[in-house]
């Protein structure tokens, strides 16, 4: 199926699940398009990944800048800053041999710590040795504007003639020298020409931030509530994004005269909404942006509304491929696509029946909305809302099998049946219990096969 065979880059496949058969007068078509990336750099253990990228010539060519908060909070406890260091430094020594990279301390204006001079280093033992020399003058004062840091980040990746450019951004706190809309204006201004992944360390920065960061940018988000898990977890992310072989792959979804697109997103491994993102890309096909890719899989949700027809008749409601932008202008077609098909029939059986993957996915985007409305609800005081919607996220939770977001829910209400989504509010809850649950509530589960 797939055609985009290049050295060490993935093979890419699009796999279609769906129930096709639609009642008379039937017109919303619901599909979940699997995506899977296979023959990269990142199949396998994590020493067979870093052998993998330590092969001389392999892996593609990448840039990478890790923005670091230096605000006056990552003196409290002291230890903070220190773990901070140290986790940039691990991930500096994850870094894959030739690829360009920077870090910049952020507080209320972003700083070039190594190399400096508004250029990228090239890693290799000495560059990486001088880096780590470096982080040891990170102190910690100021404030945060994390805008700032976001653009002096865009400025350093884009210097470099790379295929892949990535940012990691590690904040302790709330963005409070800056004013929405200039995140935002940031955040616009990023989106499309780098991913980034963003780690909230502690639990006095803001969720909604954090994964907006994140999200906005194609990136993962997460909280590191001890500060002693920032190395493993800074070394995680980077062995993932030296895995990463395609930059800028785009979902292309054609539909034909008189269809209408209701919603595209992806549902595994997170719940992420992807309709307003939409690009023109010709006649009735528009592109969705999916970010990096290596050896990895990913499940997206497509919902089509396509005009009604008799019993009997069939139509391609949508054809799903994969592209990459080139430098040119043009677009390269990764060579794999999959057919999204209605067929009216008067079998009542038929046309019932759910696709088993699109129920599973249906669901795990309800539990993701169904955590964070009820976390809204609870900070707002409104207990019975809240109680009633976190109910719900753990009756979809233990239905789906999803059990770490199971465990995260047992942490802010008491279970008193999951089948039926009976709960009490817990009295107390630990604040970093309930922000680890509010950051990772998109986390989904695969459908079992």
């Amino acid at each position: 199926m797939a055609i985009f065979a290049k050295p060490n880059v993935p093979q890419f496949s699009v796999d279609v699940y769906q129930n096709e058969y639609l009642p008379e007068g039937g017109s919303e078509v619901n599909a979940i398009v699997t995506v899977t990336a296979t023959g990269g750099g990142t199949v396998g253990s994590a020493a067979a990944v870093q052998q993998h990228l330590n092969t001389p010539g392999r892996g593609p060519s990448a840039a990478v800048v890790i923005m670091v908060d230096c605000s006056g909070s990552m003196d409290y406890p002291p230890a903070k800053m220190r773990n901070a260091r140290d986790a940039t430094a691990a991930a500096v020594d994850t870094l894959r041999d030739g690829v360009h990279f920077a870090v910049i301390g952020g507080t209320h204006v972003a700083k070039e710590v190594y190399p400096g001079g508004g250029r990228l280093a090239v890693a290799d033992a000495t560059t990486r040795e001088q880096a780590k020399q470096a982080l040891r003058r990170l102190s910690a004062g100021g404030g945060t504007a994390i805008g700032t840091w976001l653009r002096l980040a865009d400025r350093l990746l884009s210097s470099a003639d790379v295929a892949i450019r990535h940012g990691i951004l590690l904040t302790d706190g709330r963005n409070e020298h800056e004013s929405p809309e200039d995140l935002r204006a940031a955040l616009n201004e990023c989106a499309g020409r780098f991913t980034c992944d963003a780690r909230g360390v502690g639990t006095d920065w803001e969720v909604k931030e954090v994964t907006g960061i994140a999200s906005a940018l194609l990136g993962t988000a997460d909280i590191v509530a001890d500060p002693a898990g920032l190395a493993a977890d800074f070394t995680r992310m980077m062995e993932t994004a030296m895995g990463k072989e395609v930059a800028d792959v785009a979902l292309r979804v054609w539909t034909p005269v008189g269809t209408t697109i209701k919603f595209v997103k992806q549902v595994a491994p997170a719940v992420e909404e992807l309709t307003g993102r939409r690009t023109e890309a010709g006649p009735r096909a528009g592109d969705y942006p999916t970010g990096s890719w290596g050896d990895e899989s990913r499940d997206y949700h497509l919902c089509v509304e396509v005009p009604a027809a008799g019993l009997g008749q069939e139509m391609l409601a949508a054809r799903v491929s994969l592209v990459v932008p080139q430098p040119d202008g043009t677009v390269q077609n990764l060579g794999a696509q999959g057919l999204v098909r209605a067929v009216w029939t008067d079998d009542m059986t038929a046309s019932t029946s759910i696709s088993p993957q699109v129920a599973h996915y249906t669901g795990q985007a309800e539990l993701a909305q169904a955590i964070q409305q009820g976390l809204d609800l609870r900070k707002a005081g409104d207990f019975d809302g809240a109680t009633a919607k976190l109910g719900r996220a753990v009756q979809l939770a233990s239905a789906s099998g999803n059990a770490d977001t199971a465990k995260l829910l047992a942490k802010v209400v008491d279970v008193v049946d999951a089948a039926t989504g009976t709960v009490r509010l817990k009295a107390k809850v630990e604040e970093a219990d309930e922000m680890t649950l509010e950051t990772r509530s998109t986390k989904t589960v695969r459908v079992k096969k």
